[in-house]
């Protein structure tokens, strides 16, 4: 009997048609997404119902769904965030998960430094006065020589920090494992949170969504921050009260925010699409060919092998 498979990252073998192919030569039948979006819960139950194996990017995967999927042994994650994946529950059933640590690490630091300079120099909107005819000068701020503060140094956060130092920025960071010795050979100063938020110019998170991050961000660090300071999130949504953050934006006490995530994508509130102040991206951090082939070799192998195939 062949194993089905369930397939919901919509990039998944655009740019590497073999992957199919591997599955196929397993033995594996593929059923695929095909909504042109994240699948909601009832998708998701209805799909994966007999399936012994996914490969899953941000849909839901929590106790609800996993318990309408009574053949299920193996979820392989499509990237490293496993927040949307109940892990208690996998455990508990014997259902093996694997992520593709690293696949697209440098992808989503490439997409982190571009979202500071574009929100930094106000690209987006200078580019849409260009294109209305209005050549007037608009004056930004710099980035160069100014501080970078890193929420979470693991293999994204240390690419950022690389490429930061490039524009001779200060960097700062924290991170609960905290790598003494890399800090120091790579010229990162440890900062606790607070000390980040209060003198940090550019904030970048990059920490899973756990309960105890979940709101890192809030009315208060919100507060603590420079008027100046830009807010960067490519990691998860739940790490920023996203209302708290709109209020702040609109009242302009924080110069701007570059989000490629959102506790609920599209973000719900249409205010969200008023601001000239903030640069908005629909989780597509990881999204070059190169990282989503990386993560869909590695996806792939990850499943095969905890399937035994």
């Amino acid at each position: 009997m062949s194993e089905k498979i369930l397939i919901t990252p919509r990039s998944y073998g655009k740019d590497a048609p073999e992957l199919f192919d591997r599955l196929k030569a397993a033995g594996c039948e593929t059923v695929r997404n095909t909504t042109g979006g994240i699948l909601d819960k009832e998708s998701m139950k209805s799909m994966l119902a007999d399936c012994t194996g996914v490969i899953v990017g941000v849909d839901p995967l929590d106790a609800e769904v996993l318990s309408s999927a009574p053949r299920l042994k193996a979820v392989a994650k499509y990237g490293v965030g496993v927040d949307n994946i109940d892990l208690d529950y996998c455990k508990s059933h014997g259902i093996r998960v694997s992520r593709t640590v690293g696949a697209n690490s440098e992808a989503v630091a490439d997409y982190a430094m571009a979202l500071i300079l574009a929100v930094a120099r106000k690209v987006p909107l200078i580019d849409s006065k260009c294109r209305d005819m209005n050549w007037g000068k608009i004056t930004t701020r710099n980035v160069s020589h100014s501080t970078l503060g890193l929420l979470g140094l693991g293999a994204i956060g240390r690419h950022v920090a690389r490429r930061a130092q490039g524009f001779s920025m200060k960097v700062i960071a924290y991170d609960p494992f905290w790598d003494a010795e890399y800090a120091k050979a790579n010229q990162i100063e440890y900062a606790e949170p607070e000390t980040i938020f209060r003198t940090a110019d550019f904030i970048s998170l990059h920490l899973p969504l756990l309960p105890e991050t979940k709101n890192t961000v809030g009315e208060r660090e919100l507060a603590m921050m420079k008027p100046d300071a830009v807010l960067i999130n490519t990691a998860r949504g739940g790490l920023v009260d996203e209302e708290a953050l709109l209020r702040a934006l609109q009242e302009r006490r924080i110069y701007g925010a570059g989000l490629d995530a959102f506790a609920h994508e599209p973000p719900e509130n249409p205010a969200w699409l008023t601001l000239d102040n903030v640069v908005l991206g629909s989780h597509c951090a990881a999204s070059t060919s190169g990282a989503t082939r990386n993560m869909g070799r590695m996806a792939t192998e990850n499943l095969l092998a905890d399937l035994g195939l």
